[in-house]
């Protein structure tokens, strides 16, 4: 008999995983940054201020490494129940996060909200690396002035010129960020990419489509609320029941529009969204609903699912 060793199987390969917290002003490009990373619309997109009003989870798996987004609430002063929940959420998010990713505009450089999320940043102990962002739409002397003034605020260990929108950079920023996580198991099966539940995801398409036809102090008082998810048995559309909630009539009169026009195009627009996603037809029944001052009532707020 040879006295050579017979090699047993391969050990299990080790395998990383944390949480990165995603920070940046509005019109950053930070949601979608983090859409282009976990290679899914986990976000919706908006250049208008508190878009982002949840701390919602992407999540983007490798072979050995598995990476979860926090696009973090829009970091502000607090000015009612709302804002004061989403400062708070930021403020744990940033606690609990393995590092963080700050978003930055480099077409349009530094300044001095960037430079508030900075000093914010300062105060937590975790790794912050800074991605200047449609770096495709900056010249070459605008992009360098911008990572110049991304060094010049002092927080970042690395800084990455990357586009969300061409994919260009994305690849060298997403493994310097896997370097960052600790080892251990996956906290999300395979193929799933965020932790929101059906009913708020949906809702956030709705919302999304309010923000690109609205102007003006309308957005930042509408929210979105899914009453009921019916899915028929005889193969027919699933049915949905959801509401915009303005704070004053004249909210309401702008988003039902001239003879319904505005709330028709919002749900066209919404329904084909959730079909996309949901990759099943769909008959969504939108209505228009007066709640006042629902931002800065505590109720409403959790129903709402804004912690």
């Amino acid at each position: 008999m040879s006295g050579a060793r017979v090699r047993g199987p391969d050990p299990p390969a080790q395998t990383r995983s944390g949480f990165i917290a995603l920070a940046g002003r509005p019109n950053v490009g930070k949601s979608t940054l983090a859409n282009a990373i976990v290679g899914a619309k986990v976000a919706i997109v908006s250049d208008k201020p508190q878009t982002t009003r949840r701390a919602i989870r992407g999540v983007a798996t490798g072979p050995d490494w598995q990476l979860v987004l926090v696009d973090l609430p829009g970091v502000q002063r607090p000015r009612d129940a709302l804002t004061a929940r989403m400062q708070r959420r930021v403020e744990q998010e940033l606690e609990d996060a393995d590092g963080c990713l700050f978003v930055i505009n480099a077409e349009e450089g530094v300044g001095p909200g960037d430079r508030f999320i900075a000093r914010l940043l300062e105060q937590a102990e975790i790794p912050v690396i800074v991605a200047a962002n449609k770096i495709d739409r900056a010249d070459r002397a605008g992009a360098a002035a911008t990572l110049q003034a991304a060094e010049q605020l002092d927080v970042a260990d690395e800084i990455f010129a990357v586009s969300a929108l061409t994919g260009s950079g994305i690849a060298p920023l997403v493994d310097h960020l896997v370097s960052l996580l600790p080892e251990g198991g996956f906290y999300f099966g395979p193929g799933q990419h965020t932790d929101q539940p059906d009913h708020l995801r949906l809702a956030e398409l709705v919302r999304e489509e309010v923000l690109r036809r609205t102007r003006h102090e309308v957005p930042h008082s509408v929210e979105v609320a899914i009453e009921s998810i019916e899915e028929r048995s005889d193969g027919g559309p699933i049915r949905i029941d959801a509401v915009i909630l303005g704070e004053t009539e004249s909210q309401k009169r702008i988003l039902i529009g001239a003879g319904g026009q505005m709330v028709k195009s919002i749900g066209t627009a919404a329904r084909r969204a959730i079909e996309r996603e949901l990759g099943e037809r769909v008959h969504l029944d939108l209505r228009v609903r007066v709640r006042r001052h629902w931002r800065a009532n505590e109720q409403v707020l959790d129903r709402l699912g804004i912690e």
